[in-house]
């Protein structure tokens, strides 16, 4: 086959797409805006444009490493913010300027002027002595009780920069941290937290500090029973008459605290309406004569009995006659909303008797059915194509929370463009069915959590795949399991047993004929058979919108057949190879670890980095993982300068049947994968990125048909990279995103060549078809 590889596709990545006319015309018009000429001239006169407001910190007394963060910090509060700027151009004062005055609060000129663009940011506009003030407030409150501000003004060329000069002086730190309460009740519980402080004796003082210092006690308040006290009704004295720059604290109540704030409350009786609706009269209270007592407990206002007193009751963390705690109450709603029944979940807590509380929860039930149809439209290099998904859904189909599914789909896929192979276009459909439960079946007692709610799922499924001019795929699965979360961080997904079952059928004779000349082809369509545990542990911090760093952890343990096999003593290289409905049933361990980590440069700046392995060990009655197992590289999402499938395994070359025909099916048991990702807004919805993208794939064992394939310690020279740009449009309820990328790196050109940055030509068209590889997807890739 090797005098039927064309030479030039060693220059670069094969069957490539033309580049998207449309692309350039948006990168000509976005370079056209950024070289434009000077907004300078549309200032009005004797107007300068603010372009910068920066502090510099004039101490000796502060440690060096705190100097940039402090830095950071003042700079932030300073008002207002200069216009956006991109590579020191700013594109949305530009568009602001040249649309000029609108005839009216409509069109385009309006919609280029006050949605996208954005007006001049004038030194007029800027008040030192607010922002001097400011920066002095603030200071003050982190502990430099005698600092200076001083502010100056520097113009060049009608752009003007304030410089504002802060003096700290000597922090001031804790001295004394005193409790000062009475003997009561109150004045004994709040005394009891005070272990547990965040006003530590040395610390530098901090307002912030104190802030949470008295939300920690009023939490700690309300899980003793203080439902009516809150944070307000604590104050801390400071004391900087000490001297040597040292403060003493003292914590009190203050005298006007409520008599009911000053009282632990207990539980008194629970109300429960879990089909409650809004009406014009508002939230509706029931009594013990109009409701239905459940274990004398629970109360239910629920004539027509659309839930299962059990499956509300289990979640009610209250009791009567119990202590009111904040824990309790959270936990409880949180439960509620956690069943996925309820469109709304609201509580309500009543004055009862003396110190007690009735407690109730009113439930309003999303609809019963529904049905939902979506059509996706899918685009990836030169593949395009469609899919079709009814879902139909039940809730609380036994009148426990349960939710039952049926999904039915179909879609296909087609190549439009480049080099048409066997493997260009199929279709599929198939349909799934699901039910899951709010709460965990087990045959023991077990409860991973108590704060949100665990899910039991039962999955099962069947899925035809049709390759027209290659083959079909008759596929089933079933899955029995757990879902919960640990807490808001951590998701546990648990599948005590999966079974997959994959059966070819209908293999054309051309590609019979192929499997003749590539037999790795072969592997494609083999009988599969798996069964086993497989389970995937998530922990995410990306809410924390606050922080400068969020991470994104996921990995995955994926087994099949390993005890079955041993009991068999299966062992596929000497022979004793088993079947499982007329398939080699698949004995493998599979890990996957997928690590990201998001640094926020600024407001609208972030770096996005990824790093992906997955290891698939194949033992027993296989020797290789299944195809539907195996790891795949390239793609929109993945390395975007290849398309999908067609990179590696290790420095193996494509395979190609006649001078235009290759087969985009290359996968793999081993996977490295790291991407990096500079991603900022542009202008309104419109974001924009630079990326690089690097990784393989290989085969743990060698195999004669893919020579260079088997992973070795010389991996590191088998790595692909492939750079690239792309723009990102925020539709808010979706991101649309287009990536235009080129390989830095070919893993299976000769040692020595693989590099291919001296061969860059974007005026060769040739060059372009082979290398360009344009991706428009729905998200972002990671």
């Amino acid at each position: 086959m090797d005098e039927k590889k064309p030479t030039p596709r060693k220059k670069g990545v094969p069957m490539n797409n033309k580049p998207r006319v449309i692309y350039y015309i948006i990168t000509i018009a976005v370079i056209f805006c950024l070289t434009s000429c000077s907004n300078l001239k549309y200032l009005p006169e004797g107007e300068n444009l603010y372009v910068k407001g920066e502090v510099a910190i004039n101490t000796d007394t502060i440690p060096e490493r705190y100097i940039e963060p402090l830095t950071e910090n003042l700079e932030a509060l300073l008002r207002p913010k200069p216009n956006t700027t991109i590579l020191g151009m700013r594109p949305q004062l530009y568009l602001y300027n040249i649309a000029g005055e609108p005839k009216s609060d409509k069109g385009f000129r309006n919609w280029l002027k006050n949605k996208v663009g954005e007006p001049p940011v004038l030194l007029s506009d800027v008040n030192r002595e607010y922002n001097e003030n400011l920066l002095r407030n603030r200071l003050e409150n982190v502990g430099f009780f005698q600092a200076e501000v001083t502010s100056d003004t520097t113009v060049d060329n009608r752009k003007a920069t304030v410089t504002y000069t802060a003096t700290p002086h000597i922090i001031y730190r804790i001295k004394s941290v005193t409790f000062d309460v009475d003997s009561s009740a109150l004045g004994k519980a709040i005394k009891s937290t005070q272990p547990g402080s965040l006003l530590q004796v040395g610390r530098p003082y901090n307002l912030d500090n104190i802030i949470a210092e008295r939300e920690r006690i009023d939490n700690e308040l309300k899980n003793k029973g203080y439902y009516y006290f809150n944070p307000d009704h604590l104050i801390i004295e400071v004391d900087s008459t000490s001297g040597n720059h040292q403060v003493d604290l003292y914590l009190k109540a203050k005298e006007e605290t409520p008599q009911k704030a000053q009282k632990p409350y207990t539980i008194n009786n629970i109300y429960i309406y879990p089909d409650y609706t809004l009406t014009s009269g508002g939230y509706q209270r029931a009594s013990p004569k109009n409701a239905e007592l459940y274990r004398g407990q629970y109360y239910f206002v629920d004539p027509d009995r659309t839930f299962r007193r059990f499956s509300l009751a289990r979640l009610m963390f209250f009791q009567p006659g119990e202590l009111y705690t904040r824990e309790d109450h959270n936990r409880t709603i949180s439960q509620l909303v956690g069943m996925g029944n309820f469109r709304f979940v609201r509580n309500e807590f009543v004055d009862a008797d003396s110190n007690k509380l009735d407690v109730h929860y009113y439930l309003t039930p999303m609809p019963k059915k529904a049905l939902r149809t979506e059509l996706l439209g899918k685009t990836a290099a030169v593949y395009y194509g469609s899919e079709l998904n009814v879902n139909w859904q039940h809730r609380n189909a036994f009148r426990s929370g349960e939710l039952l599914t049926f999904t039915v789909y179909g879609g296909f896929e087609t190549q439009t463009g480049g080099n048409v192979n066997l493997n260009s276009s199929f279709y599929r459909y198939g349909l799934e069915a699901s039910l899951s439960f709010p709460r965990l079946i087990a045959p023991f007692d077990w409860q991973p959590t108590r704060r949100y709610t665990p899910h039991t799922v039962f999955r099962t499924g069947y899925e035809f795949l049709n390759r027209r001019t290659a083959y079909s795929l008759n596929s089933m699965r079933f899955s029995f399991g757990y879902l919960w979360k640990e807490n808001i961080e951590k998701e546990h997904d648990l599948k005590v047993l999966e079974v997959a079952y994959v059966q070819p059928r209908n293999i054309t004779d051309s590609y019979q004929a192929m499997l003749d000349t590539i037999p790795p082809l072969r592997h494609a369509i083999e009988p599969t058979f798996t069964f086993g545990p497989i389970y995937n542990f998530t922990y995410t911090n990306t809410m924390r919108t606050e922080r400068k760093h969020t991470v994104y952890f996921r990995g995955g343990l994926d087994l099949s057949a390993n005890l079955y096999g041993i009991i068999r003593g299966a062992n596929a290289r000497e022979g004793r190879q088993y079947q499982i409905f007329n398939a080699n049933f698949s004995q493998y361990i599979k890990l996957d670890l997928d690590f990201r980590h998001y640094m926020k440069l600024t407001q609208n700046a972030t770096l996005a980095s990824r790093a992906m392995a997955g290891f698939g060990y194949s033992y027993g009655n296989s020797t290789i993982l299944p195809y539907v197992k195996q790891f795949f590289m390239g793609g929109p999402n993945g390395l975007r300068a290849f398309r999908a499938r067609t990179l590696g395994p290790g420095s193996y070359t494509p395979e190609f049947y006649g001078e235009d025909n290759f087969f985009a099916d290359q996968t793999g048991d081993i996977k490295l994968e790291f991407n990096t990702e500079y991603r900022a807004k542009l202008a309104s919805i419109v974001h924009w990125a630079l990326f690089v993208d690097a990784g393989n794939i290989w085969l743990q064992n060698p195999d004669p048909n893919k020579p260079g394939a088997q992973f070795s310690r010389n991996f590191i020279r088998e790595i692909a990279v492939g750079a690239g740009a792309g723009l990102r449009f925020d539709l808010s309820f979706l991101v649309l995103r287009t990536d235009l990328a080129m390989p830095l790196r070919i893993p299976y050109r000769p040692a020595g060549e693989r590099w291919v940055f001296d061969e860059i030509n974007f005026r060769d068209s040739d060059w372009r078809r082979r290398n360009l590889v344009f991706s428009l997807a729905i998200g972002y890739p990671f």
